[in-house]
């Protein structure tokens, strides 16, 4: 079998989508559009993934931090012929096969790559291209064949003529070429008459009488090689996207109340018998567990949710692990690093951020957690804060098990509260509170009778 390189085209700027971003890191459902052709290709295990860049390379870059993939530039973007040509050089003394991507096709497969990397290894061809079927071809360049079905050409839709701007079987600017045979056939495209520009497709007409010809494999779900060229179509592969996973959660036992009101991203995992109400996001490696509800409004991004909990309206939950039992919300914010252990509650209109909050113990409502070591069965009153920010410094609060925070109180971090202590109502806490006191941090009160009558009386006068 012979060695493969997959070449991503990432050098565009997609001058219909009105953005200053390159086209490919417009995000989809959380994560660059660009990504889901990387991952489409990971499968199988290419010797080198090469993405060609131009507009704003150091954003493509950055969209694929991580990713184990080379990056060629393509200084001057003088269409999809030039930008192979920039490989070549990278590709010396690479004598396998190439599959070539648009990286602007983010619902695109590896099960339709792997159709066609089959097909033309079958067929031993030199190029062999991924057509589709399309109610409306607009757009795209038209697969022109002969009257016994053979691949003649592909054409530009510009210079198409009437009659070949009716075909309705496109090109899907996704090819597997003969490496050597490839970049033979580069050296001899010429500039479109139309826009001057190097089109790849013409290499399919150069390659089709020599030895081993071309071929065209159909995919099955044309919506699959759907391109992104404007914020219309954006939208559009956004509702793909979306109810592809809704279809699969479905059919996985998961409740999806409003299946066209639900978004789900493709790296999402949810278990069993949850039920998602209308208008909930979930975004990137996302886990929910068996039997967990997640009301309306709600985002998640990245967290891990545990079996049998339940996030309430309005929650905002990133890069953060709930466990097992947890009640969420509504209106909560759960910031980067929390940890909600067993049971543990937080309530409306409460932020926590990088802090944990343990078995069983209580955030009820109306208080900011942040940089918080929470022990177990702890209440936290409606108003607290951790102050953890001195203008400079983050600092560390710690509650031990079974404490009692009274309402409105404020820890000044760094802070300690030993286990089983009771922290009075609108106290300030700059010292640390040992195992089984109260603290009190306010001022006396003091009652001047009959102050306020006189003071209203004086008011009157005036």
């Amino acid at each position: 079998m012979n060695d493969l390189c997959a070449v991503i085209l990432a050098a565009g700027q997609g001058t219909r989508m009105r953005s200053k971003l390159p086209k490919v890191v417009h995000p989809v459902a959380g994560l660059p559009m660009i990504a889901y052709v990387v991952e489409a290709c990971r499968p199988f295990l290419a010797k080198r993934t090469l993405v060609i860049v131009g507009y704003q390379a150091d954003r493509v870059r950055e969209a694929l931090a991580g990713e184990a993939v080379e990056f060629v530039s393509q200084l001057n973007q003088q269409g999809t012929a030039h930008a192979l040509l920039q490989a070549q050089e990278a590709l010396v003394g690479f004598d396998g096969d190439l599959l070539v991507v648009s990286g602007d096709t983010p619902l695109l497969t590896s099960a339709t790559l792997d159709s066609l990397l089959r097909a033309h290894r079958e067929a031993g061809a030199l190029a062999t291209v991924l057509t589709a079927e399309v109610a409306e071809p607009t757009g795209y360049g038209r697969i022109v064949r002969s009257t016994t079905g053979e691949l003649l050409r592909i054409v530009e839709e510009l210079e198409a003529t009437p009659q070949e701007r009716q075909l309705h079987e496109i090109n899907a600017g996704v090819y597997c070429f003969s490496a050597r045979a490839l970049f033979d056939a580069l050296q001899t495209i010429r500039p479109s008459a139309v826009k001057g520009e190097l089109y790849l497709p013409d290499a399919i007409a150069l390659l089709r009488n020599r030895d081993g010809g071309v071929q065209a494999c159909q995919a099955l779900d044309p919506d699959e090689v759907r391109g992104v060229n404007t914020r219309t179509e954006l939208a559009e592969i956004h509702r793909l996207l979306w109810r592809k996973a809704a279809l699969q959660l479905l059919t996985e036992g998961v409740t999806l109340l409003d299946p066209e009101r639900t978004y789900v991203g493709p790296s999402v995992r949810i278990g069993s018998d949850s039920i998602l109400y209308p208008n909930v996001t979930l975004e990137g490696q996302t886990v929910i567990g068996d039997g967990t509800t997640i009301h309306s409004g709600c985002r998640i991004r990245n967290a891990t949710v545990g079996d049998g909990t339940v996030i309430l309206d309005g929650c905002i939950i990133q890069e953060s692990q709930i466990g097992d039992g947890c009640q969420v919300g509504p209106y909560a914010h759960l910031r980067p690093h929390t940890q909600l252990r067993q049971r543990a509650k937080v309530g409306n209109f409460v932020e926590v951020k990088k802090s944990v909050v343990g078995e069983g113990s209580k955030v009820p409502h109306l208080t900011y957690i942040g940089d918080t070591n929470i022990g177990e069965r702890v209440n936290i009153g409606a108003g607290t804060i951790t102050c953890n920010y001195d203008g400079a410094t983050k600092h560390q609060t710690v509650i031990e098990d079974d404490v009692f925070v009274g309402s409105n109180a404020s820890l000044v971090a760094p802070v300690s509260v030993g286990r089983g202590a009771i922290i009075a109502a609108g106290s300030t806490i700059t010292k640390d509170v040992p195992a089984d006191a109260l603290a009190f941090g306010r001022a006396r009160q003091i009652n001047k009778t009959g102050f306020a009558a006189t003071f209203r009386s004086k008011r009157q006068k005036e």
